[in-house]
């Protein structure tokens, strides 16, 4: 009997997934403790659509990763740190207060957690890092950390 799980079932298979199991399984156990749903036609049928319309949604969201990878790629975030009076830098650059003034200066918001720094930025120069936007697309920003006048 095919069923629509409608929460994860050890041992069958995860959420929204269809799995064949036998009769009494499917009628003595999963059904009666909402654990899942006979699959007929009208179910089956909600399930395409449901998962035509996730694809969708994926395929969208790729494409304004696309997109926002471009866009990036000729951008400059400039950040001015504070130095003693021997020209050290003090403190750090952390990959939040690089998402805050690309929001600030480019008015484009990415999540401080797509920023792949290696470390806090200790030192003054130009850094090119990398943004994970997606899955398999990445993009490159361009920061530059200048002396506080």
């Amino acid at each position: 009997m095919k069923v629509l799980l409608l929460q994860d079932v050890k041992g069958q298979g995860k959420k929204d997934a269809i799995v064949d199991v036998s009769d009494g399984y499917a009628r003595n156990f999963l059904i009666p403790k909402g654990l899942a749903l006979a699959a007929d036609a009208k179910i089956m049928n909600d399930y395409k659509n449901k998962q035509a319309s996730k694809l969708h949604h994926e395929e969208m969201q790729k494409q304004a990763a696309k997109e926002l990878a471009e866009k990036l790629e000729g951008l400059s975030v400039i950040i001015h740190a504070t130095s003693g009076a021997d020209g050290k830098f003090y403190g750090a650059v952390t990959s939040k207060e690089i998402a805050e003034e690309l929001t600030k200066q480019h008015g484009i918001e990415i999540d401080k957690r797509k920023i792949q720094l290696d470390g806090a930025i200790k030192a003054f120069g130009a850094y090119t890092l990398d943004v994970k936007l997606y899955s398999e697309i990445s993009g490159k920003l361009n920061v530059i950390i200048t002396q506080k006048d």
